[in-house]
């Protein structure tokens, strides 16, 4: 039977999705006063938004394709979800080699500079010219090279940030559903009404962040868009640590493309990302054997130690829902965003359609999109707030972590130092909302490995909208690529229980 509670609440703004679009608007609006509710059919960050390169960045290559007023929305997003989130982005320096025969130094410099320029950077350090001879980043690279840039960008885990934005949203009284598809939409006398199964929804106003399945949640409307969309599948590998200085690269590829390889983890190197035309289902999206074999070989020129199929400890892919502009190349389509507001005949029932973005525009995005429906929904009375208001548990300086970390481990000396670094870019301040005042390690419950503990794990049932080991290893910790099988299973166990 549908829950009470829910048929007879009629909520402000529904929004349909819960990657970091959905999230990101569910919480602008929350902030404004509206009352929301975000359905997600799987779990939270279940889809494109955990599969992304974990970058928050310009976007350096877009200059190729004159989207400048992209990159710089893009670059002055950088340092303000530094300042809300110092604990799940902090920042990264990347080096460009220059290659005889791609792109000319002078066009590198030029790009750069504008890199530096047009986006109000302040904190992050300005680029620098290297001899890749004497560099620490030129020692894992093949000999030949020598000129390279160095330069400024931000890293993000991506999964946390959905599910901090969907937090904070909460926090501020949204109602936060995953594992609800949306099986039908119509218009009714107060707005929609919206199934998933046995239980049905109102709202005055639906945002339909449905991401590569936008369309779809179109369809269920009845509402018809002049939009297309370009599904673009971007796939990337990780090996065992390839390099041991804190640097990443961005390295060109012959046939015009580029790829990065990035610190991850400690242990490993992140290499990616792909971009191919996505045909199939968007369940289950994986990396092809030729997509694994194209990353180790565009690796394979730039590292002097080789690596092959057969090194990759873990793949990951993720479909991106870019606006079909009718370009070429899928690397060359757009990475920004746009929108379709269809209103009912009286002007009310509004349905706001995202198309496109990049994770390190969300907020942004979110502004405008919640924006676009204040004129028509006047519970949305406040005005923009997210720039500066922290994400749970980024209440500590931008610059702060390492503060913040040395504090962890005064105060829970039984903590190893990897764990303490985890916990601290995990959750931040709130680590100690379920850390609490434990003096031992038996203190947090039964142990699943690697620091993982069942105080841990409650909290992200209770607090993380955790429902499986899946959740737990793979978007709210990244703790999948350490435990064994024994491991897992455990924590399968506990979590059945």
């Amino acid at each position: 039977m549908p829950d009470p509670a829910m048929t007879d609440t009629l909520y402000d703004i529904a929004v349909i999705g819960g990657g970091v679009n959905g999230a990101g608007i569910a919480r602008d609006a929350a902030g404004r006063g509206a009352k929301v509710l975000l359905l997600e059919q799987g779990d939270l960050a279940s889809g494109t938004s955990s599969a992304s390169t974990k970058l928050i960045h310009g976007g350096l290559r877009y200059l190729e394709h004159y989207e400048f007023g992209l990159v710089r929305e893009a670059l002055g997003e950088r340092e303000r979800l530094w300042q809300i989130a110092p604990h799940i982005i902090w920042p990264m320096r990347f080096v460009l080699p220059h290659v005889q025969g791609l792109r000319p130094r002078w066009l590198l410099r030029l790009g750069l500079f504008l890199y530096d320029h047009i986006g109000g950077r302040r904190a992050l350090p300005a680029t620098q010219s290297i001899d890749l001879r004497k560099h620490p980043a030129g020692k894992p690279l093949k000999p030949g090279y020598g000129p390279a840039f160095v330069y400024s960008d931000g890293w993000v885990d991506d999964a946390r940030l959905v599910i901090l934005n969907a937090r904070d949203a909460a926090d501020r009284g949204a109602t936060i559903l995953t594992r609800t598809p949306v099986e039908a939409i119509e218009r009714s006398a107060e707005g929609w009404l919206i199934r998933s199964g046995t239980q049905e929804f109102r709202a005055r106003a639906i945002v339909n962040a449905g991401g590569p399945a936008v369309l779809d949640l179109l369809k269920l409307s009845g509402e018809k868009t002049a939009k297309k969309m370009r599904l673009v599948r971007g796939s990337h590998i990780v090996v065992p640590r390839m390099f041991d200085h804190p640097y990443a690269y961005f390295f060109q590829i012959p046939d015009g493309r580029i790829f990065f390889a990035i610190p991850y983890q400690q242990d490993f190197t992140l290499i990616g990302t792909t971009d191919r035309d996505h045909h199939g289902p968007l369940r289950d999206v994986k990396a092809s054997d030729e997509e694994i074999a194209y990353l180790c070989e565009a690796a394979n020129a730039y590292f002097a130690r080789s690596i092959s199929p057969a090194d990759v400890v873990w793949t990951y892919s993720g479909v991106r829902p870019l606006v079909d502009e009718g370009t070429g190349k899928p690397e060359a389509a757009t990475r920004g965003y746009s929108f379709d507001l269809d209103l009912d005949d009286a002007g009310g029932a509004p349905l706001l359609s995202v198309f496109g973005g990049k994770i390190t525009t969300y907020r942004h995005l979110s502004k405008d999109a919640v924006e676009k429906l204040q004129p028509h929904l006047p519970a949305l009375a406040g005005k923009d707030w997210t720039a500066a208001a922290p994400l749970p548990g980024g209440d500590f300086p931008m610059q702060g972590i390492e503060d913040l970390k040395a504090d962890l481990a005064r105060t829970y000396p039984f903590l190893d130092g990897r764990t303490v670094d985890r916990i601290a870019r995990a959750y931040g301040t709130r680590a100690r909302a379920w850390l609490k005042d434990a003096p031992d390690m038996a203190a947090l419950g039964e142990t699943f490995g690697h620091g993982l503990t069942s105080a841990e794990v409650d909290y992200l049932v209770a607090q993380e909208w955790a429902e499986t080991a899946e959740d737990v290893l793979w978007r709210r910790t990244k703790l999948g690529l350490r435990l064994d099988a024994a491991q897992v299973d455990k924590l399968k166990t506990y979590m059945g229980a």
